[in-house]
């Protein structure tokens, strides 16, 4: 897990900086507006966040509260079904970016769904925990978890055949896209990694880093 955290890291800043947004701003779109999409990517992934943080802040078990009997597990039922919410939502908007990158450019396409992948494997392992602690049994937070990672197919064909006839808006969603990469890299990730700061635990990150990067720039040049 915490080595696919890293590589993760390597792969979305070298999918949004080498490729995503390089590809955003040469198609001739206005430099200001993409400058702009960038900025309003960059401040709404910041306020999901915070909507998600103040979501999982309410009660806990021993907490000191004192509330009513069953009050806790109700809560956990909630916060499990809106992780399966956002998490819906979340595969839902990554399959109209992996179609934005397709139309723009086949190997775009290829390291943006990869970088989707690496970063989805570590959250979805934690969705499934979460369920499991929200009172789901493993058989009901697979199938969930399962219809949820399907989302992604809906929102693909949906982006493919809407930006398909509205190429125009394809740079924005890369620049959009490049912003949740950039911002989870640096704000979510790399914070996770800066927990463990000896030297012997900090050199297989960096080197994961560098790798995943040689990934992304190798498949751009084949």
């Amino acid at each position: 897990m915490e080595k696919m955290v890293s590589l993760s890291v390597g792969i979305m800043l070298a999918t949004s900086l080498l490729h995503a947004l390089p590809e955003a701003f040469d198609s001739g779109a206005d430099t200001r507006s993409l400058f702009a999409t960038l900025l309003g990517g960059l401040l709404a992934f910041f306020l999901l966040e915070k909507v998600a943080l103040l979501r999982h802040s309410h009660h806990h078990e021993g907490d000191g509260h004192h509330h009513a009997h069953g009050h806790d597990a109700r809560e956990a039922g909630k916060a499990g079904w809106m992780i399966l919410l956002g998490d819906g939502m979340h595969n839902f908007t990554d399959g109209i970016l992996i179609a934005a990158a397709f139309l723009a450019n086949p190997e775009l396409g290829i390291v943006t769904a990869l970088a989707i992948v690496a970063h989805e494997i570590p959250q979805e392992i934690g969705d499934f925990i979460v369920l499991l602690n929200a009172g789901f049994s493993r058989l009901r937070a697979y199938v969930f978890n399962l219809l949820c990672s399907l989302m992604a197919v809906a929102g693909g064909l949906l982006g493919y055949y809407t930006l398909d006839r509205a190429s125009g808006l394809i740079p924005y969603v890369l620049v959009f896209a490049s912003s949740g990469f950039i911002y989870i890299a640096v704000s979510d990730l790399m914070p996770q990694m800066q927990r463990r700061s000896t030297m012997r635990e900090s050199i297989p990150q960096v080197v994961l880093i560098g790798l995943g990067v040689a990934i992304v720039v190798a498949l751009h040049a084949f």
